[in-house]
């Protein structure tokens, strides 16, 4: 990723595009959370000042159909699931973005635009809708890397024969019977969705705003579609571009299109949430990873060893007070040159495995400095494995359980057999009981832990 081109000195507007609350949040959905969320306290670590903006696709077909089979309102449905979203990267560790626009509030504001666009003549009216005529935008394609031919050839042909284009996409779906709608020139409709992120990112992080992110399959329609949509209107769009990597599963792309997705209410119920986030780390946000009980039980054990270190060394939580901005974060000495190794590898397009390599690193020195009976290096070490895991968001747990009385001690070892037979609906239950008893559960590598709450 190249540097970062800044408007203003040390201030970085990051828009990230969020969820369509239309049912259960996947892996794929937690990948790219994670992501970002690294990213922007990342950025705080270094010392700038982060404007974080995430969406919420709050009306769009699915929500339609799915609402209505539940026979619930529309607003209901999505409050329901995006409560869901929320709970679900609450458990995660992901930090609340500064601005959560939703599609619905910002529908006047679509139509101010796509008024703008037909005024240009570079949209249309037809008898569906009103589209954009992409062959009338400059440099259409430069995020697909495809010239426009080649998109032409692999467009989906759509009802609507009075396209002009089978590239051209739609601004705004007139209402069918029955369907929610807004008044506009161009009769009773709604938004399309590429026309949302597009007004809610300029509106709320302005022209030329630093960084616009999301999951590798948006890089074409949807963010080629934003782009054009701005530079059809003479606004200056994102200066950079990033998007993370699929989640597979034998290798195949993980979504719900494929039905070949895992919730991650049912990851989260089964392991510690910081699985997750750790096995996120240790893949380049670009490249694939593949989340399997394999690869959670690996990250598993990788905790377990920060966590071992955090007990001997009776780590402090950093992430208590929120993200560490800078070293400055730091209980006590610092070991510098690892600092800086760190910093290499987060400047060198956000190599997180480089990163998480020098924490784990840092482990082995101080319980090797420790064994040696050298205590200020095996302190300095720690102390600096603590704050840079605190800097990636991963907290390190060094709270010793509490005392187990014998009639919980038996609900782990139950637990535990359950998992081990994989009776996922046992192993639930038995959580449930042991938090009912007062106690946090966790999973570990070495099995069910419990500790007071």
């Amino acid at each position: 990723m190249a540097p970062l081109r800044l408007r203003s000195p040390g201030k970085v507007g990051l828009y990230v595009c969020g969820p369509t609350v239309d049912g259960i949040p996947h892996l794929g959905h937690g990948r790219f959370s994670l992501v970002f969320d690294v990213l922007r306290r990342y950025l705080l670590f270094s010392g700038l000042e982060v404007t974080y903006v995430s969406n919420i696709t709050d009306i769009e077909d699915k929500i339609i159909d799915r609402a209505a089979d539940r026979g619930i309102p529309i607003d209901e449905f999505t409050a329901i699931n995006e409560a869901l979203w929320w709970e679900i990267m609450d458990a995660l560790g992901v930090l609340r973005p500064d601005e959560v626009p939703h599609a619905t509030a910002y529908v006047d504001r679509m139509i101010v635009l796509i008024g703008d666009l037909v005024a240009k003549g570079v949209a249309y009216e037809t008898a569906t809708g009103v589209y954009l005529s992409v062959l009338d935008v400059p440099g259409y394609g430069l995020l697909a890397r495809q010239p426009l031919d080649s998109l032409r050839a692999g467009a989906r042909i759509e009802a609507d024969e009075e396209k002009r284009s089978p590239l051209d996409f739609v601004l705004w779906k007139k209402a069918k019977p029955g369907e929610p709608s807004w008044e506009a020139p161009w009769g009773a409709g709604r938004p399309g969705w590429h026309t949302e992120c597009v007004v809610m990112s300029l509106d709320l992080l302005g022209e030329g705003f630093e960084l616009h992110g999301g999951g590798q399959d948006l890089t074409f329609p949807h963010h080629e579609n934003e782009r054009a949509q701005a530079v059809a209107d003479g606004k200056e769009f994102a200066r950079h571009w990033m998007h993370n990597g699929w989640v597979t599963v034998g290798g195949e792309k993980m979504s719900k299109s494929l039905g070949n997705f895992t919730s991650l209410a049912d990851l989260l119920a089964r392991s510690d949430a910081r699985a997750y986030r750790l096995l996120v780390l240790r893949s380049h946000y670009r490249s694939p990873i593949e989340v399997t009980p394999d690869t959670i039980a690996q990250a598993e054990a990788g905790l377990a060893r920060l966590d071992e270190l955090a007990r001997r060394f009776a780590l402090s939580d950093l992430l208590a007070e929120g993200p560490p901005t800078g070293p400055d974060a730091a209980v006590g000495e610092l070991d510098e040159e690892a600092v800086a190794a760190f910093i290499a590898s987060m400047d060198d397009d956000l190599d997180t495995p480089g990163a998480l390599a020098a924490v784990f690193d840092l482990a082995r020195q101080a319980n090797s400095a420790a064994d040696a009976g050298d205590d200020r290096g095996a302190i300095r070490a720690a102390g600096t494995a603590n704050l840079l895991a605190a800097a990636l968001g991963l907290r390190l747990q060094g709270v010793v359980d509490d005392a187990v009385d014998e009639v919980s001690a038996t609900l782990v070892r139950q637990r535990d057999d359950a998992r081990a037979a994989k009776d996922w609906a046992a192993a639930d239950a038995l959580r449930a009981e042991l938090e009912g008893a007062g106690w946090l559960v966790e999973d570990s590598a070495e099995g069910t832990r419990i500790r007071r709450r």
